[in-house]
């Protein structure tokens, strides 16, 4: 775990020896870590050069760790200040990238991403980087990246506290073992609906930029894929998914199994809410009245508008009255 703080397993495993006992010379540690003394030699000098071994009083043969707290606090605050200096840097990147896309003319608001491995870096970048919200709309077969490699970065995603919504073609079902692909990504708080057919593959980040993978259908593979940038073009892409997203069923998880649910059913919850609020209550009263914060009550608040397409809470309300949300 300490390869953040630039420790490689060998120096890790050796570091780690040395902090459970008083002091050790290179046979006793070669012999504790399964190694030849010249490998744990080399080690050694590394961990000194770090400042996280010295040569005991006792003996110079002899080595001691150096206080985890005092040596590994100083790596930290060393990487930590790496990665603000890198922080100041990408914002002087992004700076002069904006403006370059200000300057962007139609040809350059489309980059074209040749090959699997491009395609599933690039995948990957967009998925670490995202910090409101990721869409897709998703079709069977030619995926870009393994499960595993999206499952990581999607639990990584969630942990930062990104949304989540995915479109899924219903024939995706046929693939085995799809459902318990599905019931993990529920449970991680992916919200997943299906729709008989998706028209093309997407992925949207933070409704700022897309990556449309292109199938070859003589193999039925991917191999090139389109990066959109702000753009009429993007904004059509959102709109094609907001589009769907709206009218296709919800994805849900009961003791039976994972079921649909009609498109424009609400939460239990969401309907309390939207209950005391045309009956109303402001949102700190809901709040009090559900045991909600009043930060909660608005984001639930917000995303009944943003599911009715609508501005105001007076067009929410007339909106929950034709949907028959209530």
């Amino acid at each position: 775990m300490l390869d953040a703080l630039g420790l490689d397993n060998l120096e890790e495993t050796v570091y780690r020896q040395l902090v459970a006992a008083p002091s050790a010379n290179l046979e006793e540690l070669a012999e504790a870590a399964d190694l030849d003394t010249y490998a744990v030699s080399a080690v050694l000098s590394a961990l000194e050069g770090k400042g996280l071994v010295a040569r005991a009083s006792a003996g110079q043969d002899r080595y001691v760790a150096s206080p985890p707290a005092v040596a590994l606090g100083a790596l930290l605050v060393q990487r930590q200040d790496e990665l603000r200096r890198a922080q100041v840097e990408m914002t002087e990147l992004a700076g002069l990238y904006r403006g370059s896309v200000a300057r962007r003319d139609v040809a350059d608001v489309v980059d074209v991403v040749h090959g699997t491995e491009a395609i599933a870096q690039r995948f990957a970048q967009l998925q670490y980087s995202a910090k409101k919200c990721i869409q897709a709309l998703q079709k069977p077969q030619a995926a870009v990246v393994t499960r595993e490699d999206a499952d990581e970065a999607e639990r990584a995603a969630i942990e930062r506290g990104v949304r989540h919504d995915i479109v899924l073609e219903r024939s995706v079902f046929d693939a085995p073992g799809i459902y318990e692909t599905i019931d993990s990504g529920l449970e991680i708080g992916i919200e997943l609906r299906v729709v008989p057919t998706v028209p093309l593959r997407a992925f949207i980040v933070d409704r700022e930029i897309a990556l449309i993978p292109l199938m070859n259908g003589e193999h039925n593979t991917v191999q090139d894929a389109l990066l959109l940038h702000p753009s009429g073009l993007l904004d059509a892409i959102i709109a094609l998914f907001d589009l769907i997203w709206t009218s296709a069923p919800k994805l849900v998880a009961t003791p039976e199994g994972t079921v649909e649910t009609a498109a424009d059913r609400l939460e239990p919850l969401d309907t309390k809410v939207l209950s005391l609020l045309l009956a109303g209550l402001t949102d700190a009263s809901i709040g009090a009245q559900l045991g909600l914060s009043l930060r909660t009550v608005q984001r639930r608040v917000r995303q009944m508008m943003d599911r009715a397409q609508v501005d105001t809470r007076l067009q929410l309300g007339y909106e929950a009255g034709r949907r028959g949300w209530l």
